[in-house]
């Protein structure tokens, strides 16, 4: 993947020194935790809001929820021909929602739900991580 200046931290802090949304401070939790989750991981700006990727992309921050902030997961920016259940993620704490088979969201409605549930997911992050 060739990167271009948007694939970078610096994009990234400058999207977000702009940014006006109520949420701001979940997006940047989830930011510390999503770049924290795995040494492999980097960030940049995709799609207009702060995506994370190692080798190619694999989240993307929905900052269009009604209610709080959400993480779009995803294998990349093409769908994948995957038979259904071929992506197995342990999710103990229920919080994907599949959108497809090789795509799910999880949204936080604010800082509080995000910390009572931030390990689980970091678990779902690092098992999404492996499927790319």
């Amino acid at each position: 993947m060739a990167l271009k200046k948007a694939d970078t931290s610096e994009a990234v802090n400058v999207f977000m020194a702009a940014l006006t949304h109520p949420d701001k401070t979940l997006i940047q939790a989830i930011r510390s935790t999503v770049l924290a989750c795995d040494p492999d991981v980097r960030e940049g700006i995709k799609w207009n809001a702060p995506s994370y990727r190692t080798h190619e992309y694999f989240a993307t921050t929905n900052l269009r929820e009604k209610s709080g902030v959400g993480m779009i997961l995803h294998l990349g920016a093409k769908v994948r021909a995957m038979p259904a259940g071929s992506l197995v993620i342990d999710d103990s704490d229920r919080l994907l929602r599949w959108l497809a088979v090789d795509r799910a969201s999880v949204v936080f409605k604010d800082l509080a739900e995000f910390e009572a549930h931030r390990e689980a997911f970091v678990l779902i992050l690092r098992q999404w991580i492996q499927h790319l």
